[in-house]
């Protein structure tokens, strides 16, 4: 399958050491990718264990099934993580969760997919190929206020209006259906402003995470890994940018800390209980794995516990 090989987990052993993992756990990795972080749990789970699978790219799915389906500890489900409350398997409550946030390595090489600005194609970026509608389709919708406010929120583009302005103008006579169309259009608008950062960065980010509902997605995937989570289960999540980052810290940040009330006496009726603890402080890659991997180089990874 292309892109399996060129796939480096990032913060691996991290990530697996984090989860706390038990021989006959039950466990679930909702990006599963290409697999680097599930054939890592998969080895240290016994034949009574269980692993499900998650992943809302199309490509994915195909070498988890090629590769694990036969497993009878595996499970395998095309979704986005978000959506893992509405998975029946998962019922019965898990003892550890992992996500993987953003784009994968194999999404970013694999051209036709239209992540990246480093070579032409069609416009697309959508994760899950098999619905919603592409980063062309949106651009050719969205009106300038909103294609402007996509760029300052999600890309943090401080030319965003100035751009939203040429988007539209633009599209009026020629549709902006491909890569080059649109980082030669944002190079135009704002030139190079960051040493050895292309000027279309921001904008393909802001772009990716508003097709794909990423954030919304984080909200969503956080709030129902809480409540499947067993007590004393583990969550990490690796984040790759600030904005993903933020809402992870801060999930945790308002599940955390001591019952409000009185210390001397019963705490108060609406007192809130903690129901998530952190694991340690924020961890980050090594020198090593950055040298070995620069597209780590950005990863935060956390880890929380659930409480009684």
């Amino acid at each position: 399958m292309a892109g399996r090989d060129v796939h480096i987990p990032v913060m691996l052993d991290e990530a697996v050491e984090g989860l706390a993992l038990r021989e006959n756990g039950r466990y679930l990795d909702g990006t599963f990718g290409r697999g680097g972080h599930a054939r890592a749990i998969l080895s240290r789970l016994s034949t009574d264990g269980r692993l499900f699978l998650m992943d809302r790219d199309p490509t994915a799915i195909a070498v988890a099934e090629a590769d694990l389906a036969t497993d009878p500890r595996v499970a395998l489900r095309h979704e986005n993580f978000a959506t893992m409350a509405e998975w029946p398997a998962l019922e019965g409550g898990l003892d550890g969760i992992l996500l993987d946030l953003g784009v994968s390595s194999p999404q970013l090489d694999d051209r036709s997919r239209g992540f990246s600005f480093m070579a032409d194609a069609p416009l697309d970026m959508r994760m899950d190929t098999s619905r919603g509608i592409s980063a062309a389709d949106f651009l050719a919708e969205a009106d300038e206020v909103e294609i402007a406010d996509v760029l300052w929120r999600f890309g943090e583009e401080r030319f965003s209006r100035r751009i939203a302005k040429v988007i539209v103008e633009r599209r009026a006579t020629t549709p902006i259906t491909r890569t080059a169309d649109l980082a030669d259009l944002v190079a135009g608008c704002v030139g190079r402003r960051e040493p050895g950062k292309n000027p279309a960065t921001r904008t393909f980010q802001a772009l990716r995470i508003r097709v794909n509902a990423e954030l919304e997605s984080v909200e969503r995937g956080l709030d129902a890994a809480l409540d499947l989570l067993k007590v004393g289960g583990r969550l990490a999540v690796i984040s790759f940018h600030s904005l993903e980052d933020r809402t992870v810290k801060q999930f945790i940040r308002s599940h955390e800390g001591r019952v409000q009330g009185n210390r001397r006496g019963p705490p108060p009726p609406d007192a809130k209980q903690a129901r998530l603890k952190p694991v340690g402080k924020a961890i980050f890659p090594s020198d090593a794995e950055v040298a070995a991997n620069p597209r780590s180089r950005s990863a935060v990874l956390r880890i929380a516990e659930k409480l009684a």
